[in-house]
């Protein structure tokens, strides 16, 4: 069946659409200033719980390091994982309950340790549960962000993995016992209202983004990881920004998207202010006319060969050129796109899902579509791309394995909520997460939603 409003990639014709901003920050020199001395008048009483030293390897370590396992395994948030086969046909093989939050955003993915013998999973009430690949719990810690819980997912680095809460704060947790190691509070980010990103690690340092209210903005932080201690940060990003920053060492650049509908982007590992693409935002003023709604960017940039690939509530899905911020092709979907695509480095090949309920295989130098395959619902999650599957999850409670050449459904697996979280490959295996089962999501007569069923974490393995 054909999508409603068939989509089509294009050329960009407008490509001086790139904005420069200023690299000194004097256009946002008003911006949050008075966070900033409530940070300072608060940071004495609230401190840090307590630092421990890190592995000695973990000065020197890089990204496909052995010791360090990232959201979409890597710092260009790829999704690819080419070493993997999914299986022909899977069953599910254990399972828990960890997501019972009324809340839209994506949910954490779950992260192996690099070692493989944990995987980590982070829930939306606030807890951390560290499960072996065979569904032994090995602990579960329960911290400080209770209301919302976690949606982004961890940073590991040798021992230690780094988490941001809708608490606002930063939290390092010891992967061997769950045990706290630090927790930044959100007064020493500025009084962050929640961090919903996934923290980046490379050569010694942190970076995770943050965002505030009010006004409606975000900021970049550099972290160090023994401490805690932030040693950075640059606060001119608009919007409630929930991406996680990517990192691409080749180009040189540091990038993220926000809900102003801008992905910024500085140089790496200079940390100086580069260029500011703006999509098309035609929606509600925010922030006193800072900025506008209708673009917002609420999936993380991939990096690949130079160029960023995002998506847009603008329907639009973009690839930019990383040295300038240029825009070098849209492809116009149906309808909003927020999911993380995954990018096939070795085919050039870009996939992506859309709220019009199709996940799309596009060129990756040319937007072309190859194919697209409708999974019967809205995929927000992040994709993943094996040896020879795409992965997507869809809001019709299925993940999907797709055929990465032909798009054509291998098989599917039935779930109970939306299916929100990457789907995450390790040796055979595949971890993923789901909503909650909520009612009463858009119903104006009821005063709050309701809670039928927790959203699970999976276990798939091969059928015998």
């Amino acid at each position: 069946m054909e999508p409603p409003h068939r989509p089509r990639s294009r050329r960009s014709r407008t490509r001086p659409r790139s904005r420069t901003s200023p690299a000194d920050g004097e256009a946002n020199a008003s911006r949050r200033r008075f966070l900033g001395a409530t940070a300072t008048a608060t940071a004495a009483a609230t401190g840090l719980a307590g630092c421990v030293d890190l592995p000695n390897t973990l000065g020197g370590l890089v990204n496909g390091s052995e010791d360090v396992s990232l959201f979409q395994n890597g710092l260009r948030r790829l999704g690819y994982y080419p070493d993997e086969v999914v299986p022909d046909a899977v069953h599910v093989d254990w399972t828990f309950p960890i997501n019972s939050v009324g809340h839209t955003a994506a949910k954490s993915s779950p992260l192996p340790t690099p070692d493989g013998e944990t995987i980590l999973f982070a829930g939306d009430t606030g807890r951390v549960h560290a499960y072996t690949p065979a569904g032994e719990l090995r602990w579960t810690t329960q911290t400080g962000a209770t209301e919302l819980g976690f949606h982004g997912s961890p940073a590991i680095v040798g021992d230690t993995a780094y988490i941001g809460g809708y608490d606002g704060d930063l939290y390092a947790l010891d992967t061997d016992s769950g045990d706290i190691v630090w927790r930044t509070r959100s007064a020493e980010l500025d009084g962050a209202l929640a961090i919903g990103s996934s923290p980046a690690y490379h050569d010694g340092t942190l970076y995770v983004i943050s965002e505030f209210a009010p006004p409606s903005s975000g900021a970049l932080w550099a972290i160090d990881p023994n401490t805690g201690d932030p040693t950075w940060s640059d606060d001119r990003i608009w919007g409630q920004a929930h991406p996680s920053p990517t990192i691409d060492l080749d180009a040189g650049r540091i990038l993220a998207g926000s809900n102003d509908g801008a992905v910024y982007c500085w140089e790496f590992p200079e940390l100086e202010f580069s260029w500011q693409y703006q999509a098309d935002a035609d929606g509600e003023e925010a922030a006193d006319g800072a900025f506008r709604k209708g673009a917002q960017i609420k999936g993380t940039v991939a990096a690949h060969d130079g160029y960023g690939y995002v998506g847009s509530w603008d329907d639009n899905f973009y690839c930019l050129d990383l040295a300038d911020g240029e825009e070098e092709w849209v492809f116009e979907t149906g309808a909003s796109v927020m999911s993380n695509p995954a990018v096939d480095v070795e085919e050039d090949i870009v996939y992506m899902g859309s709220d019009d309920n199709y996940v799309y295989a596009l060129d990756a130098e040319s937007g072309e579509e190859l194919w697209s395959t409708n999974v019967n619902g809205r995929v927000i999650g992040a994709l993943t791309v094996t040896a020879e599957t795409v992965l997507a999850g869809s809001y019709d409670s299925h993940l999907y394995a797709l055929d990465k050449e032909t798009g054509d459904r291998r098989w599917r697996v039935e779930n109970r909520g939306r299916v929100t979280s990457a789907p995450v490959p390790v040796n055979g295996r595949i971890y993923y997460a789901e909503r909650g089962v909520i009612s009463n999501y858009y119903d104006d007569d009821e005063e709050t939603t309701t809670l039928e069923e927790p959203g699970h974490a999976y276990c798939l393995v091969a059928d015998d």
